[in-house]
């Protein structure tokens, strides 16, 4: 999938670095910086999402720009009950977690990512995807217009569900 000069294609072993680069712009997406990189790259609470990267039954994709430069990335990872994420519905959903370069957002990144994302997971058999989304998170737009529905609520967070 591609728009303007931006492609997307399915993450691999050597996009980590991208994947890591959009974990940390997920957690800081109102634009200031609430966590550096050493402490999402250090929080077990951010870093299960990324760390290991890929495992078995892993899956994500990444936006890169015409020179191969990574701008974003969406990924899905399945965790226990006992090490559950921020978007936990079931041990056979993965959770998924997304991050585009702030300067990039609203510009169709983010559509781009989640619509391969979702295919990638349709394509696996998967009966759904969740994740979490902060209040006042404008991200939520894309996910309700994509499918995802409230499935639950913690603290300022709503947990959101795609029935693929």
């Amino acid at each position: 999938m591609e728009t303007a000069a931006i492609k997307v294609r399915e993450a691999t072993a050597e996009d980590t670095l991208t994947l890591w680069a959009a974990c940390f712009d997920a957690a800081n997406w109102r634009g200031s910086d609430r966590f550096t990189r050493e402490q999402v790259m250090n929080d077990p609470e951010f870093s299960h999402y990324v760390e290991g990267w890929p495992r078995p039954g892993d899956f994500g994709v990444v936006a890169v720009t015409g020179n191969g430069d990574g701008i974003g990335a969406a990924w899905c990872r399945t965790f226990a009950a006992d090490d559950a994420g921020y978007g936990f519905v079931a041990t056979d959903i993965p959770e998924l977690t997304i991050g585009v370069v702030p300067g990039l957002r609203g510009a169709g990144t983010g559509t781009a990512l989640m619509t391969g994302l979702i295919a990638l997971g349709r394509s696996r058999g998967l009966r759904g995807i969740s994740l979490s989304v902060e209040d006042g998170n404008r991200a939520r737009d894309l996910y309700e217009r994509l499918g995802f529905v409230r499935v639950g609520r913690n603290g300022g967070s709503d947990t959101l569900l795609l029935q693929l």
